[in-house]
């Protein structure tokens, strides 16, 4: 399977530049559970609120705080934010080397692959051999989508891999956990040698293949079990609605204008042309209607004017 290239930079140390392309190395095979009505099986999006009114809000009214204190904050623009990004460089800056033991796995985060570009094969393969020899890592930074990482580059297999690595404030200290210290328990000689004995048949090679995600492998196969039984619901994708027109409208001005070119000559329908009226507006002008004739949910007229196939519907296992 092929990996998808985020960018194409170079290793750097000392006097040394390796032209490399930067691939992901992971992928996410989750679940994706859709949230869906159960009622009319609609899709259920999100909607910005404002948490003190309870009312929606545009994007265009959202800025960025930074909490300070007990409700205070700072607000932080786009042109700041945007500014405190660190300098693209496209290149892997190497700052040292140490023993690839020496970094607790606690440390490590996420793995990217590194594969040479433009000829930087023969210097690529040179410091691939270097490390695998020395059973040293490279400890660099590098800048992804515009944010700052510290990164391990170490070999692993033919390979070389950029493992992006937390920051030290990240990765909490386990002096508040009640650990025993080494020593400080009594353990036998025959409870040692037991211990050994049972690790020893245990000890087999790593191979990734031996491990499934057994939740996910059960939830797929009810899912194909439930497709191929046709016990399945038909979801109507909701029509994108227009945007509203931002500029103020006279509704009243709007509306005679539009009875008097109904009423008018063809000539006078011409001279006036109406305005279109965003649904809403148009909404708020019309009278409730009386009980009887309310209309139904929006869901079920959709179907109702649709086609057998289009409606919402559940068919039995």
């Amino acid at each position: 399977m092929a990996t998808r290239v985020l960018w194409k930079g170079a290793i750097s140390f000392g006097l040394v530049h390796i032209p490399v392309g930067l691939h992901t190395a992971t992928s996410q095979q989750g679940i994706d559970f859709d949230w869906l009505d159960k009622r009319t099986m609609d899709p259920v999006g999100y909607k910005r609120v404002n948490k003190r009114t309870g009312k929606e809000i545009t994007s265009d009214n959202i800025v960025k705080g930074v909490q300070t204190g007990d409700g205070e904050y700072v607000v932080v623009s786009k042109e700041e934010i945007e500014a405190a990004f660190p300098k693209t460089t496209q290149t892997i800056e190497i700052e040292r080397f140490v023993a690839a033991s020496d970094i607790p796995f606690s440390y490590l985060e996420r793995p990217y692959y590194l594969a040479p570009i433009n000829k930087g094969a023969k210097v690529y393969a040179l410091l691939r051999e270097t490390l695998h020899e020395s059973g040293k890592v490279g400890l660099a930074t590098v800048v992804i989508q515009t944010k700052q990482h510290l990164a391990a580059l170490m070999p692993c297999g033919p390979a070389l891999v950029l493992n992006l690595l937390r920051w030290g404030d990240e990765v909490k200290p386990v002096d508040a956990l009640d650990l025993p210290k080494t020593g400080s328990q009594k353990i036998s000689a025959a409870e040692r040698k037991m211990a050994t004995q049972l690790v020893d048949e245990m000890s087999g090679k790593w191979n990734p293949d031996d491990f499934k995600d057994e939740f996910r492998e059960q939830v797929m196969a009810l899912v194909e079990h439930k497709r191929d039984a046709g016990d399945t619901e038909t979801v109507l994708q909701p029509e994108e609605s227009p945007p509203e027109s931002a500029e103020v409208i006279d509704l009243t001005a709007l509306l005679q204008r539009s009875l008097g070119a109904k009423g008018g000559t063809k000539t006078a329908g011409k001279s006036q042309p109406a305005t279109k009226i965003p649904a809403a507006k148009v909404a708020a002008t019309k009278p409730k209607a009386p009980a009887k004739s309310a209309p139904k949910q929006a869901g079920k007229s959709v179907a109702k004017k649709g086609s057998d196939s289009a409606a919402p519907k559940r068919k039995a296992a």
